[in-house]
């Protein structure tokens, strides 16, 4: 909400996500971190601050004790909201993109800590697949590494955030929320881990293919230019906004 989208949007979004949550039946808990106190559930007024505020800090799992100790606010990335949701014994939730390992890793060795968290936390990750921008190949390789299950939601086709189809194939897939709920049983009696769900978009919103690659080549590059690590994607993600002229989200 704070990070991915941008505003006023993001605040639209946020309602739709939870109202999407109870009309299947479950109850939302959006996830954040304020005045130092983790929140698994916030309040309308609390969605709104998250939501709003420009400055909000982006907390992984190694910022949450900084962010405890001194009392400061953030949203929280899949790493920590994952921490977090299992600490409170919710054990599903919902995201937009993972994230995973970028594509010039092999200089960088930027990966996102979303990846090793999934390897030793237990819950379902029900979500589109990893943003298209990334390395989509490595990032499955580095999940099959640390032991994460994937399975797709009705396709063996990963999906990679607003796109259906990254290009790359998953072995096994799930027919319906029954079956990807025995398969999270089954991981945690065998280990801990988590099972991501890929769940492809709509099809009336998923895009046929990634973003145009003068767009992606345009938005790497600027990400690229002296901006810290964790200010990366939702620098790139807002330029991929600008430039396709707000294409990317509709």
């Amino acid at each position: 909400m704070a990070h991915g989208l941008p505003r006023p949007e993001n605040r639209a979004a946020a309602d739709d996500v939870e109202a999407a949550v109870r009309a299947g039946g479950a109850v939302p808990a959006t996830i954040a971190v304020l005045d130092g106190v983790p929140h698994v559930g916030l309040t309308a007024d609390e969605v709104d601050r998250v939501c709003a505020d420009p400055d909000l800090a982006k907390l992984g799992v190694r910022d949450l004790p900084v962010a405890a100790a001194l009392g400061l606010s953030g949203a929280t990335t899949v790493s920590s909201t994952a921490l977090l949701a299992a600490a409170a014994g919710v054990g599903v939730f919902a995201t937009g993109g993972l994230g995973g390992v970028h594509r010039e890793s092999v200089d960088t060795f930027d990966e996102s800590a979303d990846l090793t968290a999934l390897s030793r936390t237990s819950l379902i990750v029900v979500c589109a697949g990893v943003k298209s921008i990334l390395d989509v190949p490595a990032t499955l390789e580095r999940l099959e590494s640390l032991s994460v299950t994937v399975v797709g939601y009705r396709t063996t086709a990963f999906p990679g955030f607003y796109v259906a189809d990254s290009g790359s194939t998953l072995d096994w897939s799930v027919a319906d929320p029954a079956e990807a709920a025995r398969v999270f049983a089954a991981r945690r009696e065998l280990a801990p881990g988590a099972v991501v769900v890929a769940n492809p978009s709509p099809r009336r919103a998923a895009r046929s293919r990634p973003a145009r690659p003068r767009h992606r080549r345009s938005a790497r590059r600027r990400g690229r230019g002296g901006r810290a690590r964790e200010g990366r994607h939702p620098f790139v993600l807002d330029h991929l906004h600008r430039a396709s002229e707000g294409r990317r989200w509709r």
